[in-house]
């Protein structure tokens, strides 16, 4: 008889391996499919927070960053500091942002729909408003170049020798936070800056950095600019402007709506508002507000 028949004892065996292949070729992509889904979840889990930040932040912030970091490793930062101005003209254009901090207010609310509309003339709403905080206050101060001897020791004796149109002053653009602070105070003082700029008596700078930039090297005779700037090019003020001359100096800042990153921008700027954030900002010559 030709037995086409397999019997009992060769068919549990060959089932007992197929089931066994079949078995590691599952356990094999199981563990595959683990693999790739924790290397998926750790990659998830990888941020890289975009910060516009005014020019005056650019120390602060960086060393904040190196300590939020070292918190939490998942978190990395891409910094942008530039003057407000051009930082809002940059999230108008469409650049990625996911938290913005201004050295004044006029900036922040030009891209808030909330704020008023004579400062939000466009209309733009890139501004999340639920997550906007007063951050931070800073003074606006009088420097000279270390050994100066023209005799510049206060705002009132500026005003004198800017009169006399005998000194070359530096400010910052009328585009930039620290440049209106400055127009405020040249207004106290019955200023006229347009005419002073024809006669050659003032220069500007693009940011904050600039004007310190050309105290610190005495290409100018004087300018104005932040107390934490001043701290860090290790210039001394000469003089504190006063609320009278040029209102509270405040830095508004917010998670944009179109923040890549929202949720952890959002952290950030909590942690920004911390005691231990704080106490570095503070140490420069911030303020809470």
């Amino acid at each position: 008889m030709n037995d086409h028949r397999i019997s009992r004892r060769s068919f549990l065996t060959a089932a007992g391996m197929a089931g066994a292949a079949a078995a590691l070729t599952a356990c094999g992509g199981a563990a595959s499919s683990a693999a790739s889904s924790v290397a998926s979840s750790e990659a998830a889990q990888s941020v890289e927070l975009i910060v516009f930040a005014a020019a005056s932040l650019t120390e602060t912030l960086n060393a904040i960053g190196e300590s939020y970091t070292a918190e939490h490793p998942e978190v990395t930062f891409r910094f942008n500091f530039d003057s407000s101005g051009t930082l809002k003209t940059q999230i108008q254009e469409g650049a990625d942002c996911d938290l913005f901090i201004s050295a004044g207010q006029k900036q922040m609310n030009q891209l808030d729909i909330t704020a008023s509309a004579d400062v939000n003339k466009d209309g733009l709403d890139f501004v999340d408003a639920d997550s906007r905080v007063n951050l931070l206050e800073n003074k606006v101060v009088l420097c000279v170049p270390e050994g100066s001897d023209k005799g510049i020791d206060s705002f009132d004796a500026l005003a004198e020798h800017l009169k006399a149109q005998d000194i070359l002053f530096c400010m910052g653009n009328s585009d930039v936070p620290v440049g209106q602070y400055t127009q405020k105070i040249l207004a106290y003082y019955q200023l006229d800056e347009t005419a002073l700029a024809a006669a050659g008596v003032i220069t500007y700078g693009s940011n904050v950095k600039e004007v310190t930039t050309q105290v610190t090297e005495g290409s100018v005779d004087a300018g104005v600019v932040y107390c934490t700037d001043a701290y860090s090019a290790g210039l001394t003020p000469v003089d504190e402007a006063t609320k009278e001359m040029c209102g509270q100096v405040i830095y508004p800042a917010a998670v944009l709506k179109a923040a890549p990153n929202a949720e952890t921008a959002k952290e950030f700027l909590a942690y920004l508002q911390t005691d231990k954030a704080m106490t570095v900002f503070e140490g420069v010559g911030f303020s809470a507000v």
